[in-house]
């Protein structure tokens, strides 16, 4: 039993002298105590919270290569050491200098610099890292290439100022700017060189073009140049089209090529086009845009076709409150056509909790959130944030915009973080033009976000040899978040004619109305107008012309209504558009009521062929009886009326041509693209014009010359150094006796 005893004895000492051990050494590896040394600046508590320690951690070498790794990472220290020993953590730290200001040189703009500072690491109030220098460095060249600086060299000098302080200096010689010598399209690009330059904003360098900026090499640019000609290409049909550039160095070290390599590959037509739906949504809802696919087939791919029908999409989820839906496409491409099978799925219903938007140093948040079709609280809806993004890109006000979607922190939610980046939205421009009907001058200055707020401010002037044109405004395009435009402008016109037809006026006053979007396609506009007009006369004009002298007010009440289907606004070549408009006089003395309407319809008889139809009308008459001014007659436009001299149709009030009450034009005309079909410089096209312009309300003894004019002619557009040159052949079908012809005109345009 004593011997039972003592081994009973022995084996409880044993385990707890065990237990012990156990104990001591699960504690031997525990941290106890943190002690930071070094430190000036930053606290304790700082240098703990970013080592991602704390007290009672076991320790490990791993654990402490994590504590110096972390701390580095902080930036905030040039050296860290770290020891345990005892159950103690002791942290060394040398703090990193503070940056005190870092400056740039040899920038004079200050936008350059601000774009700058805000890409770099090392900034003023920040830790100094050695590490970071070069890195600027290469970013701040990076930066500058971007934006046309091919040639620039940067030196940083780092100045140890005292008191653990640095300077910054970034020593910049920008160089020259990379100019664009040449713009080249290679590869099987089907269509001639002037007409794809007609479509990118890179333009080649001239010496008088002092104040385009699209002369010189510019990264972003030139990826704006590649997707607007990708468009273009899918727009004709070419579905799986690439476009690729490439650089070559020519002349010197200032002047490159810029080359567009185009492979289009073949034309893709739209052939079976589907739309599977939810079982539980109405099929009438949809008939419409099944319609739409029957009315596309065979018809060549075209994205505007595509954005069309998600545009169709959008406005039956808006109008049928199918708020949970998200959409994709199949596509299959067989032999040279495309199927696709739109589907449209029902989601789990979520709600959009929050609505970041990061990037927006100039745009005000509220323009932004104002283009979105989803906000805070809203069921989310993917084809709705989808249209939202576009809309953001289409205000052409951001250089980039991107979307993320994440949870959110409440069941069934979701985050919207919006990217943006800014980019310049203000232009300056300038151009020439003179030919066989005199010449003309336009200078202008616009910026389509004006102080941020998404106000658009145009300014501009025209002079011709015999007029005076000056206009300034302010848009908001979406006044009070109603999707109404609200504009305003000031603007002043002199037309001198002494010389001609005896008479001078000017005219000033101001506009104020609203546009907006009435039906789809359909745009109404609604302003009203003022104008205070001084007309004077010398003993040329008639005794009728004379009488007019003196000082006038009016004002008018305008309504624009314009049905717009082209396929594009630049140049379409398929679509319609009908514009009517109306001036009703409010206050006047002539109360002279104007309306006119005109109608264009575009086609393609084949390939690369561009041909239209166009019809106007416009009459001016006094609703009291009266006689109108002679500012209000009409003269046909000499680009609506070729084979006649401008201003010199109509009817004659003595050796003057005084205009119509009435005018009334059709133009029909058709590219030749198989005339000069290898040449990239010369284009070719017929035409004919047919118009009438008579009535003389002030004078029944006057011949009223209601006669028709009619010419047909061919044109041809020769792309030179210097600009595009306009040549037109004419010869005339029919006259009035006192028209006066011309067979030959020309006319040459450029830009600055």
């Amino acid at each position: 039993m004593k011997i039972k005893k003592i081994l009973v004895y022995i084996f409880y000492t044993f385990f707890l002298i065990s237990l012990t051990n156990l104990v001591y050494a699960s504690n031997s590896y525990v941290i106890k105590k943190i002690t930071i040394n070094g430190n000036e600046r930053i606290s304790k508590e700082t240098i703990i919270l970013f080592s991602e320690v704390q007290l009672n951690d076991e320790i490990s070498n791993t654990k402490l290569n994590n504590i110096i790794k972390n701390l580095y990472d902080s930036n905030f220290f040039e050296n860290v050491s770290v020891n345990y020993l005892d159950n103690e953590l002791t942290i060394k730290v040398i703090e990193a200098p503070i940056i005190n200001e870092v400056l740039f040189t040899g920038i004079k703009a200050n936008k350059i610099i601000d774009a700058l500072y805000d890409k770099i690491n090392l900034k003023s109030r920040s830790s100094f890292n050695d590490f970071y220098i070069s890195s600027d460095r290469k970013i701040i060249k990076e930066y500058l290439k971007g934006i046309g600086y091919y040639f620039s060299e940067v030196e940083t000098v780092v100045k140890d100022i005292g008191n653990k302080l640095v300077k910054i200096t970034h020593n910049v010689d920008l160089g020259s700017k990379a100019k664009i010598k040449k713009i080249s399209f290679i590869g099987d690009k089907i269509f001639k060189d002037n007409k794809l330059r007609s479509i990118i904003i890179s333009e080649e360098y001239k010496f008088w073009k002092f104040i385009s900026g699209k002369k010189y090499l510019n990264e972003s640019t030139i990826n704006l140049d590649k997707r607007l000609l990708k468009n273009f290409y899918l727009n004709k049909g070419y579905y799986n089209v690439e476009i690729n550039t490439s650089f070559a160095r020519l002349i010197n070290n200032e002047e490159f090529e810029l080359i567009f390599n185009i492979n289009p590959k073949n034309k893709i037509l739209f052939n079976d086009i589907n739309l599977t739906i939810p079982k539980d949504f109405d099929e009438n809802n949809f008939k419409e845009i099944r319609n739409f696919f029957d009315n596309i087939k065979g018809e060549p791919y075209s994205i505007n076709i595509v954005n069309e029908i998600l545009n169709k999409l959008d406005k039956i989820t808006l109008n049928e409150e199918y708020k949970s839906i998200t959409a994709n496409v199949d596509e299959n491409i067989f032999d040279n056509y495309l199927n696709l099978n739109f589907n449209i799925i029902e989601t789990e219903k979520v709600f959009v909790e929050k609505i970041n938007i990061f990037g927006n140093n100039i745009t005000v948040e509220s323009v932004i959130r104002n283009n979105l079709e989803i906000d805070e609280g809203d069921p989310f809806n993917e084809i709705l944030q989808k249209k939202g993004e576009n809309n953001l890109k289409s205000l052409n006000f951001f250089k980039s915009v991107s979307t993320e979607i994440i949870d959110g922190k409440k069941p069934n939610t979701k985050i919207v973080n919006i990217n943006v980046e800014e980019k310049p939205t203000g232009e300056i421009s300038a151009g020439a033009g003179v030919g066989t009907s005199g010449g003309t001058f336009v200078v202008g200055v616009k910026e389509n976000n004006y102080l941020g707020k998404g106000l658009a401010v145009d300014a501009n002037f025209t002079v011709t040899s015999e007029s005076f044109k000056g206009l300034f405004g302010v848009e908001n395009p979406n006044f009070n978040n109603s999707d109404k435009s609200l504009f305003g402008n000031v603007q002043a016109t002199e037309i001198d004619r002494m010389k001609t037809n005896g008479y001078k006026t000017n005219r000033t006053g101001f506009e104020l109305g609203t546009r907006f979007e009435y039906f789809e396609d359909l745009r109404l506009g609604l302003s009203t107008r003022s104008f205070y007009e001084k007309i004077e006369t010398d003993s040329t004009a008639s005794a009728r012309q004379q009488a007019q002298e003196g000082n006038y007010f009016d004002t008018f009440f305008n309504s624009n209504f314009d049905y717009d289907k082209r396929n594009q606004k630049f140049k379409p070549d398929d679509g319609f558009r009908s514009v009517y408009n109306l001036d009703l006089p409010l206050i006047s003395e002539t109360y002279t009521l104007t309306n006119s309407y005109s109608y264009q319809k575009y086609m393609s008889l084949y390939d690369n062929n561009i041909s239209s139809f166009s019809f106007y009308f416009e009459n001016a008459n006094s609703i009291k009886g009266d006689d109108i001014k002679l500012t209000e007659r009409l003269f046909l436009p000499s680009k609506k009326l070729r084979g006649f001299e401008k201003g010199k149709v109509g009817p004659k009030d003595g050796g003057d041509f005084i205009g119509g009450n009435y005018a009334a034009v059709i133009n029909l005309s058709s590219t030749l693209p198989l005339l000069f079909e290898n040449s990239d410089i010369l284009d070719a096209s017929i035409f004919m014009d047919i118009a009438n312009i008579w009535g003389v309300d002030y004078d029944s003894s006057i011949d009223e010359s209601d006669e028709i004019r009619s010419a047909i002619g061919i044109g041809l557009d020769w792309y030179t150094v210097l600009g595009p040159i306009n040549f037109s052949l004419t010869e005339h079908i029919s006259k009035a006796n006192t028209d006066i012809t011309e067979s030959f005109r020309f006319n040459i345009g450029t830009t600055f």
